[in-house]
This record gives C-alpha cells, sequence and structure tokens, in this order.
C-alpha cells in the first residue's frame, strides 16, 4: 500500500465518520483531549497547534486555556471534520481559534509559529511519523513544547485499538483483512516507535526534541451499551477495520463485540472501560 493511497482512504474514512465523530454519546475523545491540554499547559495569549485535530477535542481546551489574546490552530486531512469543528468555533464564538484542511505530515508555517504542538490519537495514523515531527521542532519557538497521545500498544491487536479489545477480537478474524491492513504490517510501518518508551524517546530526541516525558494514564471509556459502543467505533480509527472486514465477518465481529462488551456492564449500568493512554511531552530547546 502505497503512502498516497493510505492517505486517501484515510481522510475517506474520516469524512464519511465526521457528522458524528465524538457525538454518539461515547465519552473517550473529549476528555483525553482535555487531559492533553492540561498536560501541554499552554499559557495564556500562546500561539497553539493541533494535528489531526477532529471535531476541536483538544482545540476548543486549548482556546480556553490561551484566552482572546492567543491563537489555536487545528490542521485535519479530512476536509469534513475542518467543517465540523468551524461549525462549533462558530457556535462558541471562538474568534482565536483558525481551521485548515492540511496534511499532518508536511505543516506549512513559518518557522516559531507556535509555543505548543498537540496531537491526540492523530501521530499514530502518520505514515512516517518521526520524519514528520522533525518538520514541527522548527515551527515551536524557543522552549516550545509538543505534547501528543497514542494508545499503549501491545503487538498482537490492531494499531488504532487500544491493547483492551485484543482479548475481544478474535485473531483468526483480523487475519480475513488484506494483506497491507494487516496488524503487523500496519504497527511495523506506523507504530513501532511508540511501543517502548526508549525507542519513543530516542526518536524525539533525533526530531531535535528534549525532556521527553512519557507517562500512561487511564482514560475511562464509557458507553450506554455495547451496542452504542459499536456504533461509534465506526465513527473513528476503528472504521478503518470495519471498512476492510468481508460483510460477513463484518457481522460476526458487531455481534461479537456488543455481547462481549455488554457482558462487561454491571447490570443495566453504562460500559465502562479504563484505557490507557500513553502522554508524550518534549520541548525544543532555548
Amino acid at each position: 500500500m502505497d503512502t498516497s493511497t493510505y492517505k486517501s482512504e484515510v481522510a475517506a474514512a474520516f469524512n464519511s465518520a465526521a457528522a458524528t465523530y465524538d457525538r454518539l454519546g461515547v465519552e473517550f475523545f473529549t476528555p483525553m483531549g482535555r487531559r492533553l491540554v492540561e498536560r501541554a499547559a499552554p499559557a495564556a495569549g500562546a500561539r497553539v497547534l493541533d494535528v489531526g485535530c477532529g471535531r476541536g477535542a483538544c482545540v476548543f481546551p486549548a482556546a480556553e486555556r490561551v484566552g482572546p489574546e492567543g491563537r489555536v490552530v487545528g490542521i485535519d486531512v479530512a476536509e469534513a471534520m475542518i467543517e465540523e469543528a468551524t461549525k462549533e468555533a462558530a457556535l462558541r464564538d471562538a474568534a482565536m481559534v483558525e481551521l485548515r484542511v492540511m496534511d499532518g505530515e508536511h505543516p506549512d508555517f513559518a518557522p516559531h509559529s507556535f509555543d505548543v504542538v498537540l496531537g491526540s490519537y492523530s501521530v499514530i495514523f502518520l505514515p512516517d511519523a518521526p520524519t514528520a515531527l522533525a518538520r514541527y521542532a522548527p515551527l515551536l519557538s524557543p522552549g516550545g513544547r509538543l505534547a501528543f497521545t497514542s494508545p499503549v500498544f501491545s503487538d498482537d491487536t490492531f494499531p488504532f485499538l487500544p491493547p483492551v479489545f485484543t482479548e475481544l477480537i478474535p485473531r483468526e478474524l483480523l487475519l480475513d483483512l488484506p494483506p497491507q491492513w494487516q496488524p503487523e504490517q500496519l504497527q511495523q510501518r506506523f507504530n513501532s516507535w511508540l511501543a517502548d518508551p526508549r525507542d519513543l524517546t530516542r526518536t524525539l530526541e533525533r526530531c531535535g526534541f528534549q525532556e521527553v516525558t512519557v507517562v500512561d494514564e487511564p482514560v475511562t471509556l464509557v458507553a450506554e451499551s455495547g451496542l452504542a459502543w459499536v456504533d461509534w467505533s465506526h465513527t473513528q480509527g476503528m472504521r478503518l477495520l470495519w471498512n476492510h472486514l468481508a460483510p460477513d465477518k463484518r457481522q460476526e465481529l458487531r455481534e461479537r463485540l456488543i455481547t462481549s462488551l455488554d457482558a462487561m456492564r454491571d447490570g443495566d449500568g453504562p460500559l465502562t472501560i479504563e484505557t490507557p493512554v500513553r502522554y508524550v511531552t518534549a520541548t525544543v530547546g532555548n
């Protein structure tokens, strides 16, 4: 699978999902984005860039922190995501927010344009993330910060999913995926550098960053039911898995997940999954 084909598929998946992305009553991306902004701690008046901004899980918490004197720019390869985030910015009267369609691997900004660069669950979708991140270091002001999140990866799950689903998605079902979408190939090509904190730290240092910190924290994923979670999963990165399964395997997985997730609920209460998330921060030199 060449890079342009991959990017086209990712953009198409998120364009299709934009209208309902993070809007089906499942709590995950919003609390994770807010926590990432807390860890990045942009100051009042700061200039913030959010890479792969989606509908604004980081953009709007960042806007609250930087205030009217600051600036928050969100970029995303999916045009429909930018359209939805733009509507939200208008509803919030967030004049300090700017949204642009842009390939996150090739940021088009002048040097020292930002004080903080964010990326929540977006770096994992970049075909060559280390090379891309090296392009962000010069965009930061002296002492500026990079902060992003990723799953805490294991070797045997679909790379865009938290490891909690390793046990819920049968291995033999994933073998039905096209060769280029097999978990091992995706993990090795895109995200192998993220699995071990030591590799991650060395990679970021080669990209021009220093003072790298890697902290794993749980985010509580809450859904009304297994069905609600499965419907929501079509609006985020797992859509790439659904899109590449044969119809019979798709239905098999749907039924299996609904049953397994409902079994995890406490009676009629909501589905609650403590999902480990990796928070990474780093700085550039003064």
